[in-house]
C-alpha cells in the first residue's frame, strides 16, 4: 500500500524488557508478505546500538541508505526525545517511505515516547504533529521470564538494567503492560500450556483493554500491529487495571478468578499511623504484583502519599497536594469538575484519606485488610500531638524501611 504524501505518516511503536523479542518481532514483521514501504528508528541504551545492526542483517534496510536510523547511548523516553524527532523529521522531509517502526530500549517508558509523536516536544526544532500519527502502542513481554518470576517470587525482568532515573526494570516492565493497544505474549513455546491461561489472566487484570496476542519466536502478523488504529491517547492513558477498579468499582472475571487472580479496592477515611504503615508496605506479600493508590499518613496532613508496588519493588513517599489544601478558589474549580469529591467531603479533614488497588494471585484479602487496618491511627491515637510521630517516609529513612527498591 502508498500513503498520499498529504497524509500522516503512521507510527508504531514496540516497548519491551531487555531480551522481550522487540528486535526478533521487528524483524519478522519486516520480511513478512506487505505491502508498506516501512523506515525503521531502533534505540539502545549502549554505545553501540547491537539491535540496529541485527535488523540491518536480517531485513532489506539498510543504514547507509537511511532506512533504519539508529540511536545509541540513551532512551527516547527521556534523554534522547529531542534526537529522536530531529531525526524523524529529517526523514519526513524525503517522504521515501510510508510507516514508520520505533523500536524502544528495554528501559524506555511507553507514556513519554507516546506523548512525543501525539503532542511533540518543546526542545526539539521539529513538530510531529500533523506530519505523523501514533497508530499502535506494542508491548512485547517475555512469558518465560513472567511465568519464572511467579514460581519463584522473585523480580520480574533482568537485574542488571539500571535505568537512568533510578526506576527498577520492574516499575518499567509494568509502564509496558499497562500503556499498550497491543500485547505480544512472546516465548509461549517456553512455557507450559497450562501456565499461559495464568499468566494470561494476570495480564488482563493488570491491562483490560488492550488485544493479547500469544506469539513464538515474535511471530506476529503485520496487520495486528500495522494499521490497526488503535491508538487513542486519552483511552490508553485509563486503561491500567488498577485505574479501572478505582474508576469503576470491583469487577469480576470468570477467567481471572479461576486462576486465583483477583483485585480489591481498600478505602478508609482516616489516617494510618507512618511507622506502622511503612512496615505493612515492606513487607506485602508475593502474591501481590500491583498495588496503587494514596493515602494519608498521621503527621503529613500537607501532602498525600502515593504507593507504588510493581512486583517486589515498592515505593512509597509523598504523591501531591490534598484539594482540601488548596486555596479556595481551586478547590470549587475541582468541585464543579468532580462534584462527588464535595459530597464526600469532610467538614474537619477534607478529602484526605485512603485509597488504594490490590492486584495479585491467590491474595487473601480478609489478611491483608486486616493488616491494613492495623495501621489505622486508634481513637485514642486521633487526639495524639501527630507531629511527633516519626517520618519514615523521609528520603533517608526510605532505605531503613525497605520502601525503596527492595
Amino acid at each position: 500500500m502508498s500513503t498520499d504524501n498529504s497524509d500522516p505518516i503512521p507510527v508504531t511503536v514496540l516497548s519491551g524488557s531487555l531480551g522481550a523479542g522487540k528486535t526478533t518481532t521487528l524483524n519478522h514483521v519486516l520480511n513478512s508478505d506487505h505491502e508498506l514501504d516501512a523506515a525503521v528508528l531502533v534505540n539502545d541504551m549502549g554505545e553501540v546500538n547491537v539491535d540496529a545492526d541485527l535488523v540491518e542483517q536480517e531485513s532489506d534496510l539498510t543504514q547507509e541508505e537511511k532506512e533504519v536510523i539508529e540511536m545509541s547511548n540513551g532512551c527516547i523516553c527521556c534523554r534522547l526525545r529531542g534526537d529522536m524527532l530531529d531525526e524523524v523529521g529529517r526523514l519526513a522531509e524525503t517522504r521515501e517511505f510510508d510507516y514508520l517502526l520505533v523500536e524502544s530500549s528495554g528501559i524506555s517508558e511507553p507514556i513519554p515516547v507516546a506523548q512525543t509523536f501525539a503532542q511533540g516536544f518543546e526542545d526539539a526544532s521539529f513538530d510531529p504533529t500533523g506530519v505523523y500519527e501514533l497508530d499502535t502502542m506494542v508491548s512485547v513481554v517475555d512469558a518465560h521470564s513472567f511465568w519464572q518470576g511467579f514460581e519463584s517470587g522473585q523480580v520480574l525482568t533482568d537485574d542488571d538494567l539500571e535505568p537512568d532515573d533510578n526506576r527498577v526494570p520492574e516499575e518499567v516492565l509494568m509502564d509496558q503492560i499497562e500503556f499498550c493497544d497491543v500485547l505480544l505474549l512472546n516465548k509461549c513455546d517456553l512455557v507450559p500450556d497450562d501456565e499461559l491461561d495464568e499468566i494470561e489472566a494476570v495480564i488482563e487484570t493488570l491491562q483490560p483493554q488492550a488485544e493479547i496476542i500469544r506469539t513464538e519466536h515474535g511471530e506476529v502478523a503485520p496487520e495486528q500491529i500495522l494499521g490497526t488504529g488503535r491508538f487513542d491517547f486519552e483511552q490508553v492513558s485509563q486503561s491500567a487495571g488498577w485505574k479501572q477498579e478505582l474508576q469503576h468499582g470491583h469487577h469480576h472475571d470468570a477467567a481471572a478468578e479461576e486462576h486465583g487472580v483477583s483485585s480489591f479496592v481498600y478505602e478508609r477515611r482516616r489516617p494510618f499511623h507512618p511507622e506502622r504503615i511503612a512496615r505493612t508496605l515492606a513487607e506485602l506479600p508475593d502474591s501481590v504484583i500491583r498495588a496503587k493508590g494514596f493515602f494519608w499518613s498521621a503527621g503529613r496532613e500537607d501532602v498525600s502519599m502515593g504507593l507504588d508496588k510493581a512486583g517486589q519493588s515498592v515505593r512509597a513517599g509523598p504523591k501531591g497536594q490534598w484539594i482540601a489544601t488548596l486555596p479556595e478558589p481551586q478547590q470549587q474549580r475541582y468541585f464543579a469538575a468532580r462534584p462527588q469529591i464535595k459530597e464526600e467531603w469532610d467538614d474537619q479533614w477534607g478529602d484526605r484519606g485512603i485509597e488504594l488497588v490490590f492486584i495479585g494471585r491467590d491474595v487473601d484479602e480478609e489478611q491483608l485488610v486486616e493488616r491494613l487496618d492495623e495501621c489505622l491511627l486508634s481513637d485514642a491515637e486521633m487526639d495524639e500531638d501527630w507531629s511527633n510521630y516519626v517520618d519514615p517516609f523521609a528520603p533517608d529513612l526510605q532505605e531503613e524501611l525497605a520502601l525503596a527498591d527492595q
